[in-house]
Formats: C-alpha cells, structure tokens, sequence
C-alpha cells in the first residue's frame, strides 16, 4: 500500500487573484450573469484569440445547445463528428431532433479523419463538429473546403484547445461558431463554466437573446430598446459573475499556467521515451503546424490489457492515471441509429488502449518523479 499522499488525476488550484476577484464582485453587489467579470472575460477571450464576439455561459454543453439553436437544427438534420469525443457534442443537437453521424479519428492525433468526412455527408447534412482532441488542431483547412464546398456549417469544439493553435491561427477562430471549456479539468476554470465564441457575427444578435431565456434584455440593458421582452426561444445559458471572477483570475494567469502545463508535459515526453520504445508504447503525436495546448498527456498502451495492468499498476501506488472516452457510435443509446461495432476501427482500438497521467497546475515535480518512476517499474 502506497504511504505517499496520493496524486489524484487532476487537481483544482488557484493560480492569481481568483479569491480576491470574487470578494471584490460579491462587494459589488453584482453577481448575476453577464456582469463586469463576465465581460472582463468576454473582452479577454476576444482580444487574445482575434474572435469577434464571445459570451460566457454556464459550461461548455451549453455553448454547444446554443451553436445548435444558432444554426436552426431540426429533426431528421443530421450532424458530422468523431465518435472518440464527451457525450455533449453529441448531445447538443440530438436535442433539436438531429441525428450524429459519428466519423472515425485519425492515428496520428486522433482528431476528427477529415479524409473521411466527405462520405458522411448527405442531402440532410447541416454541420461538421472537429473537436481538437488534447489541444492539436484538426485539419482545419481541410475541414473548412469541404464544409464550403457543401454549404454546410462547421462548429469548433475548442473544449481541450484554448491557446492552442493551427497554422500560427488559433483555435478556436475558424468555426462560424467555437465553444470553450472551463471544467475543472481544463487548463483555465473555474470548476464549470464555458463560451460561445462567434466569427459569424451575424449570429451574434440571436446569440444574446437565446442565452438571456429568449428575450432581448441585453439590449434593454445597453440602452437600445426602453423595455425587454420574449422574442425568441432560448435558456438560462448566462455564467454568474462570481464564476466570471474566479475565470478572469486564471485568465490573468494564463501564461504561468500553460508554461507550467507545458513543463510538465514536456517532461513526461522526454523521460518516458525510452521506456515506450522498448515497451511498444506510442507517445502524442503533434504535427509540426499545430502548436498545441499541452491539456493532456497520454500513453498508447500495445494492447488492452498491458492498459488495464498499468492502470492497476499505478492505482496501487497511489497515481490517478485514467483511460478516455468510450467510442459514442458504440454506447447504448447510440445503437438506436444501426451503429454497430467496427464502423470506426481506430477510435475503437485507441479507446481500449489509451492511457492518461496526472497533468495539473499544481503538480509538484517531486509527485511527477514519482509518477514516472511507477512508469518505469511497470513491465507488462
């Protein structure tokens, strides 16, 4: 039995001046949604990533049912994205009555295989959804020729991204629409908590009114109309202002934290290297046109269960290491829609083979030494 303290997968930390942020909106008085840390927030987001507008919202699901909204999905539309991704960029127009086409992932970055994109599509097709799996841009440009080619819009799920970055552009700017992720487990949170980045600024105006429950308030509130009303279907998509406070101190801190990310994983890549060439082990793979957003790291196990012992293996030191997603074409209310196993081969391998280590703000160099050296003891 381990006698260290355990080190769990991921830990919350303050990393700047998030309490004093929130004392300071309390002090306010002031701490419904889209109030000044909120639009502290927002302005940050637009000015770093070069996006034209951006909206908090109360988590990342939601900024996706609103991408939904936004580009008027109905039943029968249907919409193109991996199948080796979270359950809520499914979800989000499954809820307009869509159908997911699921798409498999390459086996390089296992991003979205945009060389299989084109086939998916049909008469009923409204939208492809790349996800930039652990940070690594998708083939963008590729995505974004076919999605022109066939009049189709293309919705950035930037969850694991911010401050990544595909050919010198960053992600997150390329999709008439784009959502964030701050989830405890992203580089920047603020424990739940997302947005809605809009490069379609004609989407913008309806974009307000349906995270303000459908109604023209944020309007009302800049002065240009003398009382709000509903004018449209929408939710209570609006983050409050003490998330907003906690969100903007870690976004003043955001250098420090992906520097530190960045350290992290770097070390992880270079210490385990000859352990995973004599184990058949793959490491991340990280096209040179991709600046990536160091979210996580990552072992490819040789098999299923060399995955499951190295999993155990570090459980009984103490190690949080985790697998990922289970592949969505193959979970149980997917198979509604005649999925069925071997429709995407390299998601299905990954899944049964992938291993995730600790990776977190506050990961002490002395709790990765021993992360690493459980790694080396491991000889399945």
């Amino acid at each position: 039995m381990p006698t260290d303290p355990a080190i769990p997968f991921n830990r919350s930390s303050i990393a700047g001046s998030e309490i004093e942020h929130i004392r300071d909106a309390v002090a306010s008085g002031q701490i419904a949604g889209n109030q000044a840390y909120a639009r502290r927030c927002q302005n940050f987001l637009k000015e770093t990533l070069g996006v034209p507008e951006a909206l908090m919202t109360t988590s990342c699901t939601h900024a996706l049912e609103m991408a939904a909204l936004l580009l008027g999905f109905e039943p029968g539309d249907e919409v193109i994205l991996p199948t080796y991704t979270f359950v809520s960029t499914a979800n989000a127009f499954v809820l307009r009555g869509a159908r997911p086409i699921f798409c498999d992932i390459r086996p390089d970055t296992l991003n979205l295989d945009e060389t299989r994109i084109e086939s998916l599509i049909t008469g009923r097709t409204r939208a492809i959804v790349p996800v930039h799996y652990a940070g690594v841009g998708c083939e963008m440009d590729a995505i974004l020729e076919i999605a022109r080619r066939h009049g189709i819009g293309v919705v950035e799920d930037n969850a694991h991204g911010l401050f990544g970055k595909y050919r010198g552009r960053p992600l997150g700017s390329f999709g008439q629409l784009s959502v964030q992720s701050f989830h405890e487990t992203k580089n920047i949170t603020c424990g739940e908590g997302g947005a809605l980045l809009i490069n379609d600024l004609s989407l913008f105006e309806r974009a307000e009114i349906i995270r303000e429950k459908g109604t023209d308030r944020a309007r009302f509130f800049r002065g240009e109309v003398d009382k709000y009303t509903w004018v449209d279907i929408g939710s209570s998509y609006v983050m409050s202002d003490v998330l907003a406070a906690f969100l903007f101190g870690q976004l003043e801190a955001w250098q420090s934290i992906q520097q530190k990310r960045q350290t992290i994983w770097e070390r992880y890549d270079n210490d385990l290297r000859e352990w995973c060439a004599a184990h058949g082990v793959r490491q991340p793979s990280v096209p040179a046109h991709c600046e990536q957003a160091w979210h996580l790291y990552y072992l490819l196990m040789p098999d299923p269960p060399s995955q499951a012992a190295l999993i155990s293996h570090l459980k009984e030191r103490g190690i949080g290491a985790v697998f990922h997603y289970r592949p969505l074409h193959l979970s149980p209310f997917a198979l509604q829609w005649g999925n069925q196993a071997g429709q995407c081969p390299v998601a299905e391998d990954v899944s049964d083979r992938i291993v995730r280590l600790p990776l977190f703000y506050a990961l002490s160099p002395g709790e990765q030494d021993r992360v690493i050296g459980a790694i080396l003891e491991f000889d399945a």
